[in-house]
């Protein structure tokens, strides 16, 4: 069984359709909304289409993102941001990889997002956190801030990252890649539904900072896994 895991944070304009997108595409898999305690209807809406929502009242991207994954059955992970910018549609196309032997496939936006979705302050930036994470930990990621990964739930604890908020998607990429076979695959990327809530300038400089210190305690190895399917 897949299990479905989607932050979210006062997304009740978007949460009902993503729900609705992964069931077009599989009907039995476990979907699971981690709640921040929203203000609006987003845990309601969920709930009524059959997610299982779990509350994570300590808010952080990455907080939000071990309680999922600590809630989370089956034996596949696939994660999706709540406001409709991934596309559970591509989840078929993703999992192909696991089939043939991958552990950790990363949907790697880049090469198919729209201007509009993906404004270029944005690329310039992410372009800057996959230079200095190819530099301070030898492995090549396209794409070290995409909220879309499809891995096997079995390698959680290898790859479980300490950070708590938006390094978080950095940092399980960087664990996955020197640990397991991992690897990018493109997927296409869409402008959000509902308010933004991105802090560019902060969450750049924050996830550049918490590389360089995950770099200097010597946390993660620093050798990329050889896969022989690459």
């Amino acid at each position: 069984m897949i299990s479905y895991v989607i932050p979210a944070l006062n997304e009740e304009d978007s949460i009902g359709r993503v729900i609705r997108r992964i069931r077009d595409i599989d009907k039995e898999g476990e979907i699971i909304v981690v709640d921040s305690d929203s203000t609006d209807r987003t845990a309601e809406i969920a709930s009524s289409l059959g997610a299982r929502v779990v509350n994570e009242s300590i808010r952080g991207y990455g907080r939000a993102y071990k309680k999922g994954f600590s809630s989370a059955s089956g034996d596949v992970i696939v994660t999706l941001d709540a406001d409709g910018t991934y596309p559970p549609e591509e989840v078929p196309k993703l999992l192909h990889y696991l089939e043939i032997g991958y552990d950790f496939v990363n949907g790697e936006r880049l090469k198919n997002a729209s201007r509009e979705a993906m404004i270029p302050m944005h690329r310039i930036g992410n372009a800057v956190l996959n230079i200095f994470t190819k530099i301070l930990f030898f492995v090549d990621i396209k794409d070290s801030q995409s909220g879309m990964w499809v891995f096997r739930r079995g390698i959680v604890d290898k790859i479980m990252p300490i950070g708590n908020g938006m390094e978080f998607s950095e940092e399980i990429k960087i664990r996955a890649a020197t640990e397991f076979c991992y690897i990018d695959v493109p997927i296409t990327y869409a402008s959000r539904w509902g308010e933004k809530k991105l802090r560019p300038w902060k969450d750049g400089i924050r996830n550049l900072l918490f590389l360089l210190k995950l770099r200097i305690k010597g946390k993660i190895r620093t050798k990329h896994f050889k896969c022989s399917l690459s």
